[in-house]
């Protein structure tokens, strides 16, 4: 995983490159070695190594080692790799950009900023691998995606714990993230029927017709940092499966996911060069976007971004799948449960502390009576709320955001509330840990929607409660909305179910389900300025975005009439 580990052994500072986790020391003078030799046996049995860094027992190759300072320092840094043709390879890039712990501040790695020359590196080892892999039998390829299950099943927990790390998920949303992604290879792995096209034989006098569906060729997917494991997954085995190759750009907050995802396809014996990852920012973004040598575009993230790679993707001729933000509302009628209800609003609002795009920000009570009463139970959930540093242990309800510069936008909005005319009912802000990027939960009453709390999307464990007279003012509130991902009625009446569900303009609707997120079967089918694009990620629209058809016509007889001009 790591370009090179920057590891601190007494006053001795060294830099280890694509090592094992006992290299070569052949050129190295025994002070050295006995050093050295202290500092991997910790890397074989230190659980923070085993959470950071899975590579280091996986790559096999010589390491090459040089002193670089006698000055130590407190904690090793990867400086992480691209992973192109089956291989951990360096960026082109001379810049990184750091890896946070966003529990505890702490800098655990760097991500370098790759170049259009890694790119185009990507791009000719994919187009070089589709000519076999496209020509691979289904069943062969979906071969693949079950030893791939496998694997992942057996990583389950330290994939889940690096998500932690690097992510600052809570161990139970880290797990639910890799298991979302599972189920999506588990979709995959049925590729020999989903790709099947559909014959007429004698669809005219002597003439039969079979449609084919066929990989595009090299396909590209973007992700976000919100879920480094269930995005990803959401694109590259579906778009593999269907015998695209593939290459990966992750976000640069948490890349160290990615590159073990693509090892791990690697050991399940996908041929080198049909998955790739390629680190970096918004040049490997537009770089991608912009080769003629990619087919298609699959991007998920926020809505400027999402607009810009639809943009300049259809423009350089690609297919574009990109999904953007959202503003998902939880509506809470009067007879709603009010048990099971609470831990569905708590939950949706403030699971994955905010940053998801099926996240329920907006919780309307309809009636003054339910307001109050939501307000009330809302506040006091908050108060029991355990908001702390997740990779220290597993008992947090929510962990932190991803950056300081996530913490410091949620807390500007939560800032102007009462400028705006809203009031904070609740801020657990204050009990959360001093260090790392915490925020909140909290909660703002009397929001209104005019205002940027009901409008923006906010992206962090903030809920705006509104307070509507009736269903049907609050429908037109929710429509107002220039988003379309998802909305939830909370309710006892099939009729007023139905209703929101027929009048709702927005992709997903959830009924007493807090976050109604497809499973893998479904598309995940955002409206309005939450997709940009026709087909949507997974499901049958996935394996269709991937696919295009070709249609046969064949005739055998040598008995040829033109007939109607034909």
């Amino acid at each position: 995983m790591s370009a090179g580990v920057r590891h601190a052994t007494g006053q001795l500072t060294i830099r280890i490159t694509a090592c094992s986790v006992r290299p070569k020391l052949s050129s190295v003078d025994e002070a050295s070695r006995v050093s050295l030799d202290r500092a991997f046996a910790g890397l074989e049995i230190g659980s923070w190594w085993r959470g950071c860094v899975p590579t280091l027992a996986a790559v096999q190759t010589t390491a090459k080692i040089r002193v670089l300072s006698t000055i130590p320092i407190e904690q090793p840094i990867m400086i992480l790799n691209n992973f192109i043709g089956g291989k951990l390879v360096p960026s082109a890039g001379a810049q990184s950009v750091p890896v946070y712990n966003p529990s505890t501040g702490e800098i655990i790695a760097e991500t370098p900023l790759s170049t259009s020359a890694d790119v185009e590196t990507a791009v000719a080892t994919a187009r070089n691998a589709f000519a076999d892999w496209s020509r691979t039998p289904a069943p062969q390829r979906a071969s693949v995606m079950f030893r791939y299950r496998g694997l992942l099943e057996r990583e389950f927990e330290q994939l889940a714990r690096l998500i932690t790390l690097e992510n600052g998920k809570t161990i139970d949303e880290a797990r639910g993230d890799v298991r979302r992604g599972i189920e999506v290879v588990e979709f995959a792995c049925g590729i020999a029927h989903l790709q099947k096209g559909e014959s007429l034989p004698q669809v005219a006098d002597q003439i039969d017709a079979v449609t084919l569906r066929e990989p595009l060729g090299v396909c590209a997917g973007i992700t976000p940092f919100n879920f480094p494991a269930m995005v990803p997954m959401w694109m590259y085995p579906v778009a593999i499966a269907c015998g695209n190759t593939f290459i990966l750009k992750p976000s640069e907050k948490v890349p160290q996911t990615a590159l073990r995802l693509a090892e791990l396809m690697s050991e399940a014996g996908l041929p080198d060069g049909v998955l790739n990852v390629v680190n970096g920012a918004a040049a490997v973004v537009d770089a991608l976007c912009s080769h003629r040598g990619i087919a298609a575009i699959s991007f998920v993230g926020s809505s400027s971004i999402a607009k810009h790679v639809y943009r300049l993707g259809t423009e350089h001729g690609k297919r574009v799948q990109a999904a953007g933000g959202a503003k998902n509302v939880l509506l809470v009628m009067p007879d709603a449960e009010p048990d099971s209800t609470l831990r569905a609003v708590m939950g949706s609002s403030f699971g994955c502390a905010g940053q998801r795009c099926m996240a329920g920000s907006v919780l309307m009570a309809v009636g003054k009576p339910t307001a109050d009463e939501w307000r009330d139970r809302v506040t006091t959930a908050i108060d029991d709320y355990n908001v702390a540093d997740t990779s220290a242990g597993d008992d947090s309800d929510m962990g932190p955001v991803i950056s300081a510069a996530s913490r410091d936008r949620v807390q500007q909005y939560l800032g102007k509330a009462a400028d705006d005319g809203a009031s904070i009912a609740c801020d657990a802000s204050s009990r959360a840990p001093d260090r790392g990027f915490f925020v909140g939960p909290a909660l703002v009453d009397q929001v209104q929607p005019d205002m940027s709390l009901f409008r923006d999307e906010i992206f962090g464990p903030v809920l705006s409660l509104v307070r509507p007279e009736t269903l049907d003012e609050a429908i037109a509130m929710m429509n107002s909305l220039t988003f379309g991902n998802g909305a939830t009625i909370f309710t006892s009446s099939g009729a007023a179910a139905r209703q929101f569900v027929s009048e709702m303009q927005a992709g997903m609707i959830g009924v007493n389900v807090g976050v109604p997120a497809p499973m893998s079967l479904f598309s995940f089918s955002g409206w309005n300025d939450s997709f940009y694009g026709d087909l949507h990620v997974q499901g049958m629209e996935g394996v269709l975005f991937y696919t295009r058809q070709k249609c046969v016509l064949s005739r055998w007889d040598a008995n040829y009439v033109r007939a109607m001009g034909w």
